[in-house]
């Protein structure tokens, strides 16, 4: 399969199948990551398709070849976020689908929930930091804020959700 760095020049040189092998390396963080953000996988799927072509066609914009991983997501985090302007969405879960789920389902439903709740920059620090798999430090330089800022709003959120969520229960959220 080769390096990360030898793919991406492969296919900064026009190598079509280098370009698919590098996303599908990250097509799993990249479902993961849209679907917390959109919720409803048509949406999903536009997000994905225009991020896939964006990312080709700017491929040559891409500076540091080993960063590959943090540009596509923050061109998938902004393609989702204009979905979400554009269409206004909403997320609902439908409590037909509640009655429909195993007691694991209603787990990932209540987690989802939570997370929903969340305010936007919370629930984008807990996407970037525990799906996506960035350190604070890149997350801080992915959204151009301190690292600070984005320690409190991990601190925040994982605080909100075991207040809010989770505090009945004993279950506490995990610090990684």
């Amino acid at each position: 399969m080769g390096s990360l760095k030898a793919l991406v020049k492969k296919a900064k040189k026009g190598d079509g199948e280098a370009f698919v092998l590098l996303v599908k390396q990250y097509e799993d963080v990249l479902y993961r990551t849209a679907y917390r953000l959109l919720n409803n996988d048509e949406d999903v799927a536009d997000a994905m398709q225009d991020t896939i072509i964006s990312a080709y066609e700017k491929l040559h914009t891409l500076k540091i070849d080993e960063y590959f991983n943090t540009w596509i997501c923050k061109i998938l985090i902004n393609k989702c976020n204009s979905l979400l302007n554009k269409n206004k969405n909403v997320l609902v879960i439908d409590e037909n689908l509640l009655l429909q789920k195993k007691d694991d389902g209603f787990q990932k439903i209540e987690l989802e929930d939570a997370l929903n709740s969340l305010n936007e920059v919370y629930r984008l620090a807990l996407i970037l930091y525990y799906i996506v798999g960035l350190n604070v430090k890149e997350i801080s330089e992915f959204l151009k804020e301190p690292e600070g800022t984005i320690k409190s709003r991990l601190s925040r959120a994982k605080s909100i959700l075991r207040n809010n969520y989770y505090k009945a229960e004993g279950v506490m959220v995990n610090e990684k």
